[in-house]
């Protein structure tokens, strides 16, 4: 803790040494995420770089590894390459205000993905709709098991952005379903499979009786679909999950097993946008506060489409 406060405070002092210098054209994009051991990160890196690609802009990637102090390191080292413009997926709540304070001082335009730093909103933030979508996926397996039984939540990362709209989203339709009881519910830190299989093994030893999981990521809705099998619990528990990972949506498209719905988002969409973004805020154009991709409620019926083809 207190490495990673020494690393804070000296960004934010040199931000209030360094001064703006405003680009008119992208030649370099920086690209900092939290996690590419996660497919939803990998998903964007991609439409980043070819989009990237297409135009001749070069981009350079960091990963943080879901550590704060680390992406706050990596951006002010992304500050010495000349990068042109900024796009920027915040490894955590903690501290992620702190690397667009360090482009802002530099003129770098900002483009946030998914996940919006607190106080210090960049030149757009993109990110698919998490409330509604988490409430179809919420409501869909809701439906699947009659309106009624015991429910737990696994949630993302606390306070970052999907978390706390995926909640807002999936706590409507339980509000809607009094029969609906949400007896247990649990963070995890990296949103990933493992995390989702030994949460749901932990919430299933202490609810037996647990009919629906949501899982705020699809790697989360996948460790949980493993505990349920393991437990031989597949033909009473039913689960939803979020993102459309490759791996989810594969599993999906057999139409077998308890995990059953997610919402598919656009996430190569995403990094193109986050490019032309990045373009047009450079050369003086505005660009809306907030871009919304739609994410798709997917189910067996229509996974196949989005394995063959993910947006």
């Amino acid at each position: 803790m207190k490495i990673c406060k020494k690393i804070i405070a000296a960004a934010l002092a040199s931000v209030a040494l360094a001064g703006p210098a405003l680009a008119d054209e992208v030649n370099k994009i920086g690209l900092a995420v939290p996690n590419l051991q996660a497919d939803f990160f990998n998903q964007i890196k991609l439409g980043v770089e070819n989009y990237g690609k297409e135009k001749g802009i070069e981009v350079i990637v960091v990963d943080a590894k879901n550590d704060t102090a680390t992406q706050v390191s990596q951006v002010q080292d992304l500050m010495t390459q000349g990068i042109d413009a900024f796009i920027y997926i915040p490894a955590g709540a903690a501290a992620a205000a702190v690397p667009t304070r360090l482009a802002r001082a530099e003129g770098i335009p900002v483009i946030n993905v998914d996940r919006t730093p607190e106080g210090a909103p960049g030149d757009t933030f993109i990110a698919g709709e998490s409330v509604e979508s988490a409430y179809q996926v919420c409501k869909h397996i809701i439906d699947l098991a009659g309106g009624e039984g015991k429910m737990a939540m696994i949630h993302g990362q606390k306070g970052t952005t999907p978390e706390v709209d995926r909640t807002k989203g999936c706590m409507r339709a339980i509000e809607e379903n009094p029969n609906v009881e949400l007896v247990t519910e649990q963070w995890s830190q990296m949103w990933s499979p493992d995390e989702g299989f030994s949460i749901a093994q932990n919430m299933l030893q202490a609810h037996p009786d647990l009919k629906l999981i949501f899982g705020q990521a699809d790697g989360l809705a996948m460790g949980a679909a493993k505990a349920v099998d393991v437990a031989g619990l597949s033909d009473q528990v039913i689960i939803g999950g979020y993102d459309g990972d490759v791996a989810a949506l594969e599993y999906l498209a057999k139409c077998e097993g308890p995990f059953v719905a997610t919402a598919t988002q656009s996430t190569q969409m995403m990094g193109r946008l986050a490019v032309d973004s990045a373009i047009k805020v450079a050369a003086g154009e505005s660009v809306p506060e907030r871009q919304t991709p739609n994410a798709v409620l997917t189910t067996c019926e229509n996974a196949p489409q989005f394995v063959e083809n993910h947006p």
